[in-house]
């Protein structure tokens, strides 16, 4: 029996003026051993996004598989109003499934895809909006810029900048932020070769983004998603996934993968470190603000498609030729068989 009137009927759905969704997929099955820090780093990466983002981001968290105590915690966050939507999965669906939870029915123009092990830095948001508004054609770009990027899903920046003097190799705004990068993944050092210069192109009034990016954080022009594959990721994590879901979709629109030229954001790995709680108590609340610039949707250019990133990049591949384009762009002769 239905009595009375359901009041929701007919009403229409108040999306609200926010413009920029994080997501952060998690997966923390027990807290020992290898995760025995990672709800930790995770709490890091959540704070840090709320004290340092300068618009009213909303977070999308999904619990990918994780033990119930984490579970438990993330509910409190939630009543807290830490976590604008909680998504908890009993069983694990794979890194990839759970970002296309929300990735598939988000509205927002912008939207960053960010590990949850993430710290990240005053300015970041403004920074990565900067590059949007800089560079039309982005589609991507990341806070955290990362050495040797410039060969990934990129042929369509070096196809357009091929003859260009606004694209060279340039000297590391933050050499040390790419050191602490390498030791996060388990490098123990980072070789000075790769944090000397890097590849960067600049946009007319002189701002410079950093050609390519990671996949640990990502802002992204929302629009490009109209073009992931219809089927979920067989995959739990790694294999395809990245590159089909979130690399080529870019390059449908013609779209440019790019990171800021400064680092602002740091990947602090599975084990927490001094150097964490240090950076974060240095951070800066900062009034929030209405997003001023929002990205225009990009079109489909299935023939530049095609050209730039099939033909041009077969033509790429040729090591001797891509030495030749590198030397161009300022890459000393010393250095052309590392990039």
């Amino acid at each position: 029996m239905r009595a009375g009137k359901n009041v929701s009927k007919e009403k229409l759905i108040d999306l609200g003026s926010c413009m920029h969704r994080v997501i952060i997929p998690l997966y923390v099955p027990h807290e020992m051993d290898y995760y025995k820090d990672a709800y930790e780093v995770f709490l890091l990466c959540l704070k840090s996004l709320r004290i340092t983002s300068n618009s009213n981001i909303k977070i999308s968290v999904i619990s990918n598989g994780s033990c119930d105590i984490v579970n438990t915690r993330l509910l409190e966050l939630y009543h807290l109003k830490e976590i604008n939507e909680l998504i908890i999965e009993r069983d694990s669906i794979g890194k990839l499934n759970s970002i296309l939870k929300v990735l598939r029915t988000c509205t927002e123009p912008y939207v960053t895809v960010s590990d949850a092990d993430i710290l990240f830095s005053n300015d970041w948001e403004n920074q990565v909006l900067k590059v949007f508004k800089e560079f039309p054609k982005a589609a991507a770009v990341s806070p955290m810029p990362v050495f040797r990027t410039q060969n990934h899903h990129t042929s369509n920046i070096l196809f357009d900048y091929l003859f260009s003097k606004n694209m060279r190799f340039t000297k590391v705004k933050n050499p040390e932020a790419l050191t602490l990068f390498a030791k996060s993944i388990g490098w123990p050092r980072l070789d000075n070769h790769w944090k000397d210069v890097i590849l960067t192109i600049s946009s007319n009034s002189n701002v410079r983004a950093v050609v390519g990016c990671n996949h640990s954080v990502v802002t992204y022009n929302r629009s490009i998603f109209k073009k992931i594959p219809d089927a979920n990721s067989k995959f739990q994590l790694g294999g395809d996934s990245e590159g089909n879901y979130l690399d080529k979709p870019a390059l449908y629109f013609d779209g440019y993968r790019l990171s800021t030229e400064d680092n602002f954001a740091f990947h602090m790995g599975n084990f927490k470190e001094e150097w964490m709680t240090d950076a974060f108590k240095n951070l800066k609340s900062v009034t929030k603000t209405k997003i001023s610039h929002v990205c225009e949707p990009l079109k489909e250019k299935v023939f530049l498609n095609f050209l730039k990133n099939y033909l041009f990049k077969k033509i790429m591949s040729f090591p001797t030729l891509r030495k030749f384009i590198f030397a161009s762009k300022g890459l000393s002769i010393n250095r052309l068989d590392l990039f």
